[in-house]
C-alpha cells in the first residue's frame, strides 16, 4: 500500500456539526488537505501540543506518553488506513525494543499521540485520493470548516484592548482553569504583538 506523509495544519470550528471541530491535515509535499471532524476534548489535546501549552495536570494523551516512556514503548508512526462511511480509521505502530505492535485508534487520538511522540503521520494514498481536498487561493472554503485557506487553529477573540501585563495574567488564569482554547487565543494576540 502506497502512503503519503501528512502534517497537522490546524484546527477549525466545524460548521456541519455543532460543538465539533475540524482537524486539518495536509500532505507534506503537496497541497491536498484532509478535514477530519473531531470532538472538543480531542481538539483541545491537539491545540495544547501545537501551542506548546503546559497544563497543570497531565491530560489523557500526556498520561499515555508518560506511561509509554516508563515501559520503554515508542510510537514510531501513525497510519490512517481506512475510510468508511465518512469515518477515518487509524492505527498506532508501537515498538518495545524487540517487538512491534499495531493498535487501533481513533484518528483524533492518534494525531494527539503522534504530536507528543514526535512521530510521522501517514495516510494510504487511495484514501488521500478519495477524501483529499485541494484548495486554490481563489477558491472558497474547505467544506465543513469555518474558514478557507487561512484556517485558524482555534477561535480568535479580540484582545487588542488589553495591556501586555493583563494578557499574561489572563493566559496564566486560562491555563490554571484548563481553558486551553482561550489560552491559545490570548497567546496568538501576544505573538501578533511581538511581530509588530
Amino acid at each position: 500500500m502506497k502512503r503519503v506523509k501528512l502534517k497537522v495544519m490546524g484546527i477549525s470550528y466545524s460548521q456541519t456539526q455543532s460543538g465539533a471541530y475540524a482537524l486539518i491535515l495536509i500532505e507534506e509535499n503537496g497541497e491536498r488537505r484532509i478535514p477530519i471532524i473531531i470532538g472538543g476534548f480531542e481538539a483541545q489535546a491537539i491545540v495544547i501540543k501545537l501551542e506548546n501549552l503546559d497544563p497543570p495536570r497531565p491530560l489523557t494523551h500526556d498520561l499515555f506518553k508518560k506511561l509509554a516512556d516508563q515501559f520503554n514503548i515508542i510510537v514510531s508512526e501513525v497510519m490512517i488506513h481506512k475510510l468508511e462511511e465518512g469515518v477515518f480509521f487509524a492505527k498506532l505502530i508501537c515498538s518495545s525494543g524487540e517487538s512491534e505492535y499495531t493498535i487501533d485508534s481513533r484518528t483524533s487520538d492518534a494525531v494527539a499521540i503522534a504530536l507528543r511522540f514526535g512521530c510521522p503521520i501517514f495516510i494510504a494514498e487511495e484514501i488521500l485520493d478519495k477524501a483529499g481536498i485541494t484548495i486554490n487561493p481563489n477558491d472558497g472554503d474547505i467544506p465543513g470548516t469555518s474558514d478557507g485557506d487561512d484556517i485558524p487553529e482555534h477561535e480568535t477573540t479580540t484582545y487588542e484592548s488589553y495591556s501586555d501585563d493583563e494578557l499574561f495574567k489572563m493566559i496564566d488564569e486560562a491555563v490554571k482553569t484548563e481553558d486551553y482554547e482561550r489560552a491559545a487565543s490570548i497567546r496568538d494576540e501576544i505573538e501578533k504583538r511581538k511581530r509588530k
